[in-house]
């Protein structure tokens, strides 16, 4: 291959198109930089520093000196949000709102801004204001998403069901679960203020909306069994087999009572245990346990107890099996079984808790909507306590003695 001679001309050539390319990017960095404000650099070097209130104040010196820096606005607001300085935000979102030389996207951003400030205020009526009149014209989920939040704080379930159903629109997403205890918040009310029609109404809009709504059986069963209408409150808590069996815990106890009530025991506790084995649960296990208790004698409950626990070993379980032990042994090893139920009983009732799969919130007490991150339905009806491997070879061997 020759060599080209006529690279070596070139090769100055490209050097000083590169060199005063460079030339000219410096300028206009240099440029650029002098056009600043020194506070733009200062407020830099505080929030570098982490010294916030002088980086703000001098952001602010900027923001007055240089009314084009909307994004920098925007900052601030949000900076102020998060720091509870509330009013301070509120004040820079309006006055953004208020100028004429901002485009349409940033005006809405302002305004969905602004209303993000109200609601973290508390001023949910000012939020709903401005996000209501945002709506009319703005089909994002994001306004819809508020606005479904301020309803539920407020408590106004008929306000929630239209903006879920309008958020499943825009977010292309299924609310019916969400509508559905909606329903069931509506059904309690009128229930509380005597109004039994329009609350079983609300409860078959539950199911319309979503057929697997264990809530409005648990609810249905729990009202005619008040009226003294077993037969179809039994009816409605045998429904939820088909929905979800995992919930049949929540629905025993007043099945039990159901049954005595028309006079049924043995056919109440014929029916719960057949659940039990098919379905095995604690919460289940507790009410079958004492059904049988009561019916058949202690005897009779430590061996349902016992057979249970083998099968399925948990703490829990075995924290109730020494309860049954206790029972019926003599007073000789009720001193040895008492230590052990002493020993037990903490990490079981620790360990007998409902966990929230969103966040990861732990309750004694069953929620449909969990208290820490406002999900609906994300408590398992099923109670935590799992034994690891270790622990399930304790259990067998405490059962085998």
């Amino acid at each position: 291959m020759e060599f080209e001679f006529w690279w070596l001309l070139a090769l100055p050539l490209f050097f000083g198109i590169g060199w005063v390319t460079a030339r000219v990017d410096i300028r206009s960095l240099l440029s650029e930089s002098r056009q600043v404000p020194s506070s733009y650099f200062r407020g830099l070097n505080f929030l570098l520093n982490e010294q916030q209130d002088k980086a703000i104040e001098s952001f602010l010196q900027v923001a007055k000196e240089n009314p084009q820096t909307v994004e920098l606005q925007f900052a601030l607001g949000s900076l102020f949000r998060r720091r509870g300085e509330v009013d301070r935000a509120i004040r820079m979102h309006q006055d953004l709102i208020a100028r004429e030389d901002i485009p349409a996207e940033e005006r809405r951003q302002a305004t969905f801004e602004l209303a993000q400030d109200y609601f973290k205020a508390g001023l949910l009526d000012h939020a709903e204001s401005v996000l209501v009149k945002m709506s009319e014209s703005d089909p994002s989920p994001d306004v819809h998403r508020y606005l479904l939040d301020i309803y539920i704080q407020e408590k106004d379930w008929e306000k929630a069901i239209g903006a879920a159903r309008r958020l499943e629109v825009s977010a292309q997403r299924n609310y019916q679960k969400e509508i559905a205890n909606y329903c069931c918040e509506l059904a309690i009310t009128e229930q509380i203020h005597g109004r039994g029609e329009a609350a079983r109404g609300y409860l078959d809009k539950a199911l319309a909306a979503n057929r697997k709504c264990v809530r409005a059986n648990l609810l249905r069963g729990e009202w005619l069994a008040r009226e003294g209408r077993h037969e179809e409150a039994l009816a409605a808590w045998k429904a939820i087999e088909s929905q979800d069996a995992a919930y049949l815990g929540l629905a025993a106890e007043g099945m039990v009572d159901s049954y005595k009530a028309l006079g049924r025991p043995a056919e109440g506790l014929t029916l719960l245990r057949g659940l039990q084995n098919r379905y095995p649960g604690l919460d289940l296990l507790n009410v079958v346990y004492q059904a049988t208790a009561e019916h058949e004698g202690d005897e009779a409950a430590w061996r349902l107890v016992r057979d249970e626990v083998r099968r399925n070993p948990t703490l829990v379980g075995l924290d109730r099996l020494i309860d049954a032990e206790l029972l019926r042994s003599p007073p000789e090893r009720r001193q040895d079984l008492q230590l052990m139920k002493s020993l037990v009983h903490s990490h079981a009732q620790a360990l007998s808790v409902y966990l929230c799969g969103s966040c990861g919130f732990k309750a004694r007490q069953f929620f449909w909507q969990c208290p820490a991150c406002g999900g609906w339905e994300t408590f398992g009806p099923r109670r935590t306590a799992e034994l690891e491997n270790s622990g399930r070879h304790l259990a067998r061997m405490q059962i085998g003695h």
